[in-house]
């Protein structure tokens, strides 16, 4: 559940709790009578447009956005165009590719993700690679996009930046 959910859930439920809490020790103390006779059908409705905003925050708030539902997918067999997408997740000293299943030619977004604590940058070599096949160099937490249009190939994936790509820095990829 996101974040933005987890907090609007939090907020319904803490005015629906001030109010039961008020109304039970609150308000009695100070008018003795509450809600009286004059006043409890207001209270009466008061308690069901709560409970109804209550009920609506859990099922508006509640559900699961789609993109969780689709993330998976998406990284393991980019076979539609939405699924081109493809997550690398860069640390000290590796590259991380989701499995892939087959991937087709055509044209793919590299979602680069330095999840180390030093630069990094990505380098796609090999195969028939046409378009943007480098990325700036991503500062440690940051991110990149790279497009690129990959053709039938073996392709290899790899931190230029002196030293990394040595000490293991690299990732192979099939296109076919």
């Amino acid at each position: 559940m996101a974040t933005g959910n987890k907090i609007g859930l939090a907020v319904v439920a803490a005015v629906f709790i001030a109010f039961a809490l008020s109304a039970s020790f609150l308000a009695p103390r100070r008018w003795p009578e509450f809600p009286g006779r004059h006043a409890l059908s207001v209270f009466v409705i008061a308690c069901f447009v709560l409970f109804a905003g209550m009920v609506s925050a859990v099922l508006v708030f509640g559900k699961e956005t789609e993109e969780a539902h689709g993330a998976a997918p998406a990284q393991t067999a980019p076979a539609t165009a939405a699924a081109r997408t493809i997550k690398v997740t860069e640390s000290e000293f590796k590259i991380a590719l989701p499995p892939q299943k087959s991937l087709t030619g055509g044209t793919y977004t590299f979602q680069v993700h330095n999840a180390g604590k030093i630069p990094h940058d990505l380098v796609i070599s090999g195969g028939h690679a046409t378009g943007q096949t480098k990325t700036p160099t991503i500062p440690a937490g940051g991110d990149a996009t790279l497009k690129v249009t990959l053709g039938a190939g073996q392709y290899t994936l790899y931190c230029s930046l002196p030293g990394h790509r040595q000490l293991g820095m690299q990732a192979q990829l099939a296109v076919g």
